[in-house]
């Protein structure tokens, strides 16, 4: 996951509020749990220190909240009497979180929405293709693509003039796969698609799978279930799906953990990968993160850091982030401060678990990092 996304939340200096919430039903008695979590949501604020005018903001927009619009819930980034940005989350909180603090609070995000790839499924036939953008809680139309519609059809005469009619035929079908191909490319690039699926007749789907460019190609899989005639969509398509992103998830997490373990055991030298707080600080001061590992259980994500204003202006300890020319720094949880820089270094984030590689396999204190490039350290 990339976050730039949430780059103006670093354009404000905070302190900010963070709100994950998740409406009740559209019932009398959802209302009444609705007006109460909100109640509850801003009472932490207020406790925590926020001022009148953010946490009015907040109330304003959590009151505003519809199960309908958003089914899993939604976060909510205000501070300076403002609600700066709101997202949708794909699953709902296990329970509410309110936090005042210097910096928002992206952990939960990345759990609640991290590991939800973005999916382009490419409805194809022999006259073109509509493509939709699909993730774990919404989806949307992306684009259709028109070929040619005449000839598509073969017939069963073997005389020379029908042969030649053929031809025709599967003339239009090449050129038709290609059209498909050269659009769901740029749907790809353009959407910012983790993966494609192909849906239609076997025929169709291959066609396209062998036009499209390389990197679409290797993001590419499909699937015999489903086609683009009206009517056509199954459970047997939406598992397909699922499943798909399901393997895609896996296998990222997979490749990254591979990277990470040769990083850190000396298979690579100088080491490709660092994990611990002190040395992710190091890192992010010098925009050498190319992707961050978190686990979200893990103990140093709460470990205390110092920032200034400057997403590289962060360090361990309240001395070493002003000689980095912060006259005032102030104190953040080790993720937060780790997520800002990631976010305006263009690093990719990613949540990692338990169930995908045994603990010893994983980031020490829960936080690791692959680098963008290494350096052998000087001899003092």
């Amino acid at each position: 996951m990339r976050l730039s996304f949430l780059q103006q939340l670093f354009d404000r200096d905070g302190p900010w509020a963070t709100v994950y919430f998740h409406a009740a039903h559209e019932d009398e008695a959802g209302a009444k749990r609705h007006e109460l979590s909100v109640g509850e949501a801003c009472r932490t604020l207020e406790e925590e220190g926020a001022d009148a005018a953010t946490v009015r903001a907040v109330r304003e927009a959590l009151l505003a909240a519809s199960p309908a619009e958003d089914p899993a819930g939604r976060v909510y980034f205000a501070t300076d009497g403002e609600v700066v940005l709101s997202h949708a989350l794909s699953r709902p909180p296990e329970r509410p979180i309110s936090v005042w603090a210097r910096l928002p609070r992206l952990t939960p995000l990345l759990e609640l929405s991290g590991r939800d790839p973005l999916c382009l499924v490419a409805y194809i036939d022999r006259t073109g293709a509509d493509f939709e953008l699909r993730s774990e809680a919404v989806s949307h139309h992306a684009g259709q693509v028109a070929g040619r519609r005449h000839p598509v059809h073969r017939t069963a005469s073997d005389q020379l003039s029908e042969r030649h009619f053929q031809l025709k035929v599967e003339n239009t079908w090449q050129h038709n796969a290609g059209a498909v191909a050269e659009a769901l490319a740029s749907a790809y690039e353009e959407s910012g698609a983790d993966l494609v699926v192909l849906v239609g007749d076997a025929r169709e789907r291959r066609a396209v799978h062998e036009k499209l460019p390389e990197p679409v190609r290797g993001a590419a899989v499909e699937t015999a279930h489903g086609g683009r005639a009206p009517g056509s969509s199954s459970a047997a398509l939406e598992e397909a799906i699922a499943e798909a992103r399901q393997r895609y998830v896996h296998r990222r997490a997979q490749e990254a953990l591979d990277r990470f373990r040769t990083g850190r055991s000396g298979g690579q030298s100088p080491a490709g990968a660092v994990e611990g707080v002190p040395a992710l600080v190091e890192a992010a001061r010098e925009h050498r993160i190319d992707t961050l590992l978190i686990r979200p259980d893990g103990p140093d994500l709460a470990s205390e850091t110092w920032i200034g204003g400057r997403p590289d202006q962060l360090a361990v300890r309240r001395t070493n982030a002003r000689t980095l020319g912060e006259s005032d720094p102030r104190p953040a949880r080790a993720d937060d401060a780790l997520l800002r820089s990631a976010a305006t270094t263009g690093a990719e984030v990613m949540v990692v678990a338990s169930d995908e590689a045994d603990d010893h396999h994983l980031p020490a204190g829960g936080l690791g990092a692959l680098l963008r490039w290494t350096y052998e350290p000087s001899a003092v």
